[in-house]
């Protein structure tokens, strides 16, 4: 049996969507009829949930009272619950939600035919989806673990990529946990210094650049522009002292800003005096709302702002530029482009300073 290739075989509803934009996902693996030649079924082992989720679920069930004590099992049963009714993670809030690493359990007999899915694959590779889990149908047994440092949760069950979907096989000189933390923001990198590059940016600036897209935003960022010394700046804004710490010691910024994301004003006035100006490119990694005026105020006319956060909202960005006459180009952050994944692990290999960062915050031995 073959589906469609966009997966609308395995939409409930509504009728017509595209299953990212579904409300339900038919997750049903087993059975004649569940079976299809074009998909790739995986064994999930964890669920990588983005950090603008992440962060919604944890301040939803804090708010709903539950005790730190409780937190990890709260968190879980959101997933679950989430999961069971909409047959994929898709927080109904945010309306985003991460990637997955598993084991190939099963290859259609039509996949080899699909470039990019099935070339080299085989049962039993351990793989990361580079695709979102608004789009993967999931079932879910149990959650083993909630590691919220790494907003991640070890889990039991199965998945579906469909014949447009895309997976990477898991880079064996990498920590599984870290190398899942990196590629779950493998677009970022990539997409930044294909930006910078083609405008000729000499002033890069990164809101939110000590979380895992904003570390890998300012290393490409740095790339592109160049040296301090050949006039490229590159300038992060973090509001935690710790991650900014930490991204200062990487040598990657002319100035690390410890400040609130939030803070428009105060936002721009930092960064004109360390980038010396309006900056040409704006990332904003922020895993929080309300920062699109923080990044078009600090942005040059005919400049570029690029939004790589599930917590942007687009009617805030293009009303709040209009309102203050800003002529900047805004572009929504597409966690795809062809060679990210590649890209991205590449980086942290050129980068022992990086990777070593990535591997204290998110690597984990595994069994």
């Amino acid at each position: 049996m073959k589906g469609d290739e966009f997966g609308r075989h395995r939409v409930l509803s509504p009728a017509g969507a595209l299953p990212q934009a579904a409300e339900r996902l038919d997750a049903e693996m087993d059975g004649a009829t569940h079976v299809y030649d074009d998909e790739v079924e995986l064994d999930a082992e964890v669920l990588n949930i983005d950090s603008a989720s992440f962060r919604q679920i944890e301040e939803s069930v804090l708010a709903a009272g539950v005790a730190p004590a409780g937190l990890d099992a709260a968190v879980a049963k959101v997933v679950l619950d989430t999961v069971r009714a909409r047959g994929k993670q898709h927080n109904p809030v945010t309306g985003s939600g991460g990637m997955l690493l598993g084991r190939v359990r099963r290859i259609g007999a039509a996949v080899a035919d699909v470039v990019g899915l099935g070339r080299g694959l085989a049962v039993g590779d351990r793989v990361a989806t580079l695709v979102s889990l608004t789009t993967t149908p999931l079932r879910l047994e149990r959650v083993v673990a909630v590691r919220r440092a790494q907003h991640q949760l070890e889990v039991v069950g199965r998945a579906v990529l469909f014949a447009t979907g895309q997976l990477v096989k898991l880079p064996t000189d990498l920590q599984e946990d870290m190398a899942l933390a990196a590629l779950d923001v493998a677009g970022a990198a990539p997409q930044v210094a294909r930006l910078a590059r083609a405008m000729g940016a000499r002033r890069v600036a990164v809101l939110g650049g000590g979380g895992k897209s904003g570390v890998l935003a300012c290393a490409a960022a740095r790339a592109a522009v160049g040296p301090s010394s050949a006039g490229g700046r590159v300038v992060a804004i973090e509001g935690g002292a710790s991650y900014a710490a930490q991204l200062e010691a990487l040598g990657l910024c002319d100035a690390v800003i410890v400040h609130d994301a939030r803070d428009a004003l105060g936002v721009r006035d930092r960064v004109l005096a360390a980038a010396g100006g309006e900056v040409d490119l704006m990332v904003s990694c922020v895993n929080v709302p309300d920062v699109e005026m923080s990044a078009i105020l600090a942005t040059r006319n005919g400049g570029t702002v690029y939004f790589f956060s599930m917590a942007t909202s687009f009617t805030k960005a293009a009303l709040g530029a209009e309102g203050v006459s800003r002529d900047v180009t805004m572009i929504i952050g597409n966690g795809y482009c062809p060679g990210h994944a590649e890209e991205t692990v590449a980086l942290l290999r050129e980068l022992p300073a990086l990777r070593a960062l990535f591997e204290a915050r998110y690597g984990r031995a595994r069994g």
